[in-house]
């Protein structure tokens, strides 16, 4: 369906809707409906015990997942923190939103009418608390908001120490580095922010919450994005000589250049990385930063827990539906990169823990979905008829079958090239049960310009791109029809401003 006839669709069914949960509130006026407790967590790959991450020291979330039910093959839309949120929280994949870039609100591209996640249930009648980061940046939505997250700016600081909140030497304006891109300090848990944004949501639980109506409380950690800060006793839990080395130590040596990426975010924005795209990471710092992002993991599981906490502390375990994911992976000089940014298994795909009281405790779904299906998940386990512009499905069944089989397999996407440019890419990427492929169209023209297929069952091997040997050719043949089925329109795109760093 085009963009334009999609949404004149979903518009069109919008007051069917309003009518249909008007008359279900006021059948249901005296049920109450679960509370929602939504942890977001910034760049956390799945470094996580309950994964099978042997070197992760997170048992807070392992608790979490050991009373809920783990989504093993959860995978954003675009990894990257602006579109995948905005995908997760309106419900609708980067091509339906047209966004692919950290600044483009999604109120410039989506119809008024459309209610993003937390505006829903606050139009159902909950109190939508947001603390954190949701919504990237100052791309916030005030609808949404019966209390809305921080802006970054009133967080403060990334750096507890003085010598690492001083611009470093030579670096000002727009542009300038930041600062180190890790911190070990010997500081309480709130000297940084996500300590005081567990605190805050600790206090909602127990003191400030409504006692009239559910709650919508959103809370969205910082770490463990860059730069990799954390107390020291985080990481000290770590022996920097046990954790994992990367995974493949470079993408294919004769795949395009827009395949991966240099890893420019690490590079650009913290002190003492080398600027040179062509210089790789040295490997004693390589080492620091692993374990600057497993200590940062450590950081952020010990601030969930103490959100956790008070929630069992207030009896609210029993009525409260607890949903923990985060917008992407995250690559640690796996691929021979850095950060996200890319359509390889580790930056797409993401943790995503699902607690509903009664159901599915300790289950393990290995089936593929999408943080796409987290909204209409929601709307179901409260009950809730859902709106018409879902493109996501609810996981709920899975809760009751964990060993049920994927319905259909997970997309995700990246764009390449600037604005304007002449060779501008679209990679469109498939999961399903064994395989991943990649297919890299030209916005110009639609034609394929690079395909890349992964065995993701082949261990150590799992890097290696099988997508030109002859052997693999119906494999490749399957997975390209796939995307065609799922309505990959790259002239739809033409014209669009996808401005990324290539």
């Amino acid at each position: 369906m085009r963009r334009a006839a999609f949404f004149a669709a979903a518009c069109a069914g919008l007051a069917a809707l309003v009518e249909t949960v008007a008359a279900a509130s006021a059948a249901g006026a005296d049920a109450r409906r679960p509370n929602i407790l939504f942890i977001a967590v910034d760049d956390l790959r799945p470094a996580i015990g309950a994964y099978g991450d042997a070197r992760a020291v997170t048992p807070n979330i392992d608790r979490l997942a050991a009373s809920g039910s783990v989504f093993l093959r959860a995978y954003c839309q675009q990894a990257v923190c602006s579109p995948s949120r905005i995908s997760l929280l309106t419900g609708l994949r980067p091509d339906t939103t047209g966004i692919y870039d950290l600044e483009t609100h999604h109120r410039d591209r989506v119809p008024t009418e459309l209610a993003v996640l937390p505006e829903y249930f606050r139009a159902q009648g909950y109190q939508t608390v947001g603390r954190g980061k949701i919504f990237h940046g100052k791309l916030d939505d005030p609808r949404a908001w019966d209390s809305p997250p921080s802006d970054f700016s009133r967080l403060g600081s990334p750096y507890a120490l003085p010598e690492n909140r001083k611009p470093p030497a030579g670096e000002s304006g727009r542009g300038a580095k930041r600062g180190p891109a890790w911190e070990k300090a010997d500081v309480p848990d709130e000297t940084y922010a996500d300590g005081r944004l567990a605190g805050d949501a600790a206090d909602y639980l127990r003191h400030r919450r409504p006692a009239d109506r559910p709650f919508f409380l959103a809370v969205g950690f910082l770490k463990p994005h860059l730069p990799f800060n954390a107390p020291a006793k985080y990481w000290e839990l770590h022996d920097p000589a046990r954790l994992p080395a990367p995974f493949s130590p470079a993408a294919s040596a004769d795949a395009p250049a827009w395949v991966s990426q240099p890893g420019w975010e690490l590079r650009a924005n913290y002190t003492g990385m080398p600027a040179d795209n062509a210089t790789p990471v040295p490997e004693e710092t390589a080492r620091l930063l692993r374990h600057g992002y497993y200590a940062a993991v450590s950081y952020v599981d010990a601030q969930i827990g103490k959100v956790l906490d008070a929630l069992e502390e207030t009896g609210l375990a029993d009525d409260t539906v607890v949903v923990l994911w985060g917008d992407h992976g995250f690559h640690l000089g796996d691929h021979g990169t850095w950060c996200k940014h890319t359509n390889f298994e580790i930056a797409v795909h993401a943790p995503l823990i699902l607690r509903a009281p009664g159901r599915g405790e300790g289950a393990r779904v290995t089936a593929t979905v999408e943080l796409l299906d987290v909204y209409p998940t929601l709307v179901e386990l409260a009950g809730l008829p859902a709106p018409s512009h879902l493109e996501g499905r609810s996981l709920a069944p899975f809760l009751d079958d964990p060993s049920r089989r994927a319905d259909r397999p997970a997309f995700s996407q990246y764009p390449r090239g600037d604005a304007g440019s002449a060779d501008r890419v679209m990679g469109y990427s498939v999961a399903t049960e064994k395989w991943r492929y990649t297919e890299w169209l030209r916005l110009e023209d639609g034609r394929v310009a690079w395909r890349e297929l992964y065995d993701l069952t082949a261990g150590p091997d799992a890097a290696r791109d099988l997508a030109r040997e002859p052997a693999f050719a119906p494999v490749v043949a399957e997975h390209s029809a796939l995307l065609a089925g799922a309505g990959v329109k790259v002239r739809e795109l033409r014209g669009r401003a996808a401005s990324v760093q290539p």
